[in-house]
């Protein structure tokens, strides 16, 4: 393999496995406090890999059960909109640009 192909996957497995540190649902906050918002932003970044380790340990989930209320749900939702419809807003906005 490439050398510059082999420190980009160690990069991006360095990087899944930094992200996946606080997952939502792992029973951490059941001991400590509960969830608030800066953890609610948090775990709307990182909801399609915890979607994704769900599928392998049933205790992980996108949500965190035991949160603060509205405030954390006002995170989750300002991150999952800001980080992956963003993404759509510059796409639309870009395709009717090259179609005429």
């Amino acid at each position: 393999m490439n050398k510059k192909v082999m420190k980009l996957m160690c990069i991006v497995f360095l990087c899944v496995l930094l992200l996946t540190g606080c997952v939502p649902g792992d029973g951490t906050y059941i001991q400590s406090k509960p969830a608030n918002f800066i953890s609610g932003i948090w775990h709307g970044w990182i909801a399609p890999i915890s979607l994704i380790m769900e599928i392998f340990n049933s205790d992980i989930k996108i949500y965190e059960p035991v949160n603060v209320g509205w405030l954390y749900d006002f995170g989750f939702y300002i991150a999952i909109v800001g980080g992956f419809g963003g993404i759509a807003f510059i796409r639309n906005k870009s395709n009717k640009n090259n179609r005429g």
